[in-house]
């Protein structure tokens, strides 16, 4: 089985819509695939309606928290999307997404950079708005080459010139609500140090204690050095370790299936999942 734990769609920062996203989960090769965009189930029942045959398709969500100043995302697999109190928390940090995109259009005004609030209205094209967004009218722009040029302290990296913070989630309180959710929780590339600050690993430790079932180490930010040493952390802490793409389609260079979950791990993430199921593919649209 060929196991992609997280990817993106247009619902929130990647290019490809939900049903394009599955058909080329399914072209690439893929057995499962999982939607998570950022704070949003909006993508979900697209993805669903238009998922092959052949190709499962794990519900989830990608969260954003903050622990002691350092940015952070979470990983949520099948977890109840109605549950109200996880469903509050989404909404208020989603909430918070437009008035942040105004204010790096603002601060980078102010540092010269011609972009517009329209310009990043319309590359969003009615996703959740986010820095990718922003990054992208960069490039439009020329001022970087890459969308991943733009994730540096010159402009859009935490502490960056024109970074904007936002209402990010307490991570331990991520964990405690997808949990109450029915839900599994796994830290997202926790070493990716090129995207600024990282959390300690004392920090993995506390989540780990606190109920956290799993890391991200095969990632396309993480290093052969990076990937051994959390690999080693992972068995200490007694975490599920699994490995994904973080496709965004156009936006990153990676691909499909670049990184892939182990079957065994991706077996024990839905035996502990109780808010949500895999959803197998009949043919869709």
């Amino acid at each position: 089985m060929r196991i992609d734990l997280h990817c993106h769609s247009t619902a929130s920062d990647g290019t490809d819509t939900p049903a394009e996203l599955v058909r080329k989960a399914a072209a690439a090769g893929l057995d499962v695939v999982a939607l998570t965009d950022h704070d949003t189930t909006r993508g979900h029942a697209e993805a669903i309606a238009a998922l092959p045959a052949g190709l499962t398709l794990v519900p989830g969500a990608e969260l954003s928290c903050r622990l002691d100043g350092v940015s952070m995302h979470m990983l949520a697999y099948l977890f109840d999307p109605e549950e109200t109190a996880l469903l509050a928390e989404r909404e208020l940090v989603r909430d918070d997404r437009v008035p942040r995109a105004k204010g790096m259009v603002a601060k980078l005004n102010a540092l010269g950079v011609p972009v517009t609030w329209e310009q990043v209205e319309r590359i969003a094209a009615g996703g959740s708005v986010g820095r990718p967004h922003v990054a992208s009218a960069l490039v439009e722009l020329g001022v970087v080459e890459t969308v991943s040029d733009a994730f540096t302290e010159e402009w859009l990296a935490d502490g960056g010139r024109a970074c904007v913070e936002k209402h990010e989630t307490d991570p331990f309180e991520a964990i405690r609500l997808v949990k109450a959710a029915g839900g599994v929780c796994v830290f997202a590339h926790p070493a990716a140090a090129k995207r600024g600050r990282t959390v300690p690993e004392s920090a993995i430790a506390e989540l780990a204690a606190a109920g956290l079932d799993g890391i991200e180490v095969d990632h396309m930010d993480h290093d052969a050095e990076t990937r051994e040493r959390l690999r080693g952390l992972a068995k200490d802490l007694g975490l599920l370790v699994t490995g994904s793409s973080d496709y965004h389609g156009t936006r990153k260079t990676v691909t499909l299936g670049a990184y892939t979950t182990d079957p065994e791990v991706y077996g024990e993430i839905t035996r502990r999942a109780t808010g949500a199921f895999p959803v197998p593919g009949a043919g869709g649209a």
